[in-house]
């Protein structure tokens, strides 16, 4: 016999996950629309898209420190999207120094990805089901 509580729990966590998984789609969309490129734009240059599931672009300070970290790699600041996403472009003869570089010059991620708190939360959702369920089984023996 199953439990309504876990049944209910779990189906909520699943749609927790879908909807945070349609949600990065609308964004990465959006950023497609905004960024661009003519053929004149994308010659001798790279970009990328870095993300943040924080405001990390919010304050001015933390914007000039994740620029300063980017520009160790030669990444410059193009545009600030919103509080959550920057994009940064170089010069492509910049990859040759990379490898002097400790980190990764490719990094598109700040903090905890949007996925991983996903995923946490539905892990959390069907452990507070299970526990729950648990009860209700312990209670009816």
């Amino acid at each position: 016999m199953s439990n309504p509580a876990v049944f209910t729990a779990t189906t909520a966590g699943a749609t927790a996950a879908t909807a945070a998984a349609a949600a990065a789609q609308r964004l990465r969309a959006e950023e497609e629309d905004m960024t661009r490129y003519g053929a004149d734009d994308l010659e001798g240059w790279e970009f990328k898209i870095v993300r943040s599931t924080g405001r990390s672009f919010r304050k001015p300070e933390d914007l000039r420190r994740i620029c300063e970290e980017e520009a160790r790699f030669g990444w410059e600041l193009l545009e600030k999207f919103d509080d959550y996403r920057a994009r940064f472009k170089r010069r492509t003869e910049l990859r040759e120094k990379d490898r002097y570089q400790a980190g990764d010059p490719y990094r598109t991620q700040i903090g905890v990805s949007g996925e991983r708190i996903g995923m946490l939360i539905a892990i959390g959702i069907l452990a507070a089901a299970l526990v729950t369920g648990l009860a209700f089984y312990l209670m009816g023996r």
